[in-house]
């Protein structure tokens, strides 16, 4: 992707790299400051923190913007944060995936599954398990996930039953 536009808002190159432990207030305020979770879904990113510590351990990737007026990729925290996720391995599950809300529809989210998909696979995973937030589960649909099943609410902690999906990590050819 070599930038994008929204609204009148140009970004610079996108990359995506290995978040690295300053990252996390950034990371952090992506999810605090997501449109969706407002309303209904505010109990769930309350107090919510990406920390340095959650970085170091879990594969968390970063896609990031660089300055539109260089148009050089980011070096590492220099860019606008416009997306991440983290991949937990064992077993092989999507623990977070966030997009900035100013870089919604841009593509910002597929390419951050493509990458999930490589990560994935060169980690050995064949499939990577998704525990949705209900009213994103039309994305992942999107880019290929298959439904599997309900995680059930547990209350206090999450109060709404969650679609629970597979993306699939095998090669594109074997992903039809």
């Amino acid at each position: 992707m070599s930038g994008g536009k929204r609204g009148g808002r140009r970004f610079g190159a996108v990359t995506v790299r290995r978040a690295v432990p300053r990252d996390a207030r950034r990371l952090t305020r992506l999810v605090r400051t997501s449109r969706a979770y407002e309303g209904p879904y505010a109990s769930m990113v309350d107090g919510y923190r990406v920390g340095p510590d959650y970085i170091e351990t879990h594969r968390v990737f970063v896609a990031e913007a660089a300055p539109a007026e260089s148009g050089r990729a980011a070096d590492g925290g220099g860019g606008q944060v416009l997306g991440f996720y983290a991949l937990v391995l064992d077993p092989p599950e999507l623990d977070l995936l966030f997009v900035a809300d100013e870089a919604q529809g841009l593509g910002i989210g597929r390419r951050l599954v493509a990458h999930l998909r490589e990560e994935a696979r060169r980690a050995g995973a064949d499939r990577v398990r998704v525990v949705s937030h209900p009213p994103a589960e039309g994305f992942y649909r999107s880019v290929g996930a298959r439904s599997v099943g309900v995680v059930r609410a547990r209350p206090p902690a999450v109060l709404w039953d969650r679609p629970e999906l597979v993306i699939e990590a095998g090669e594109p050819s074997q992903r039809a």
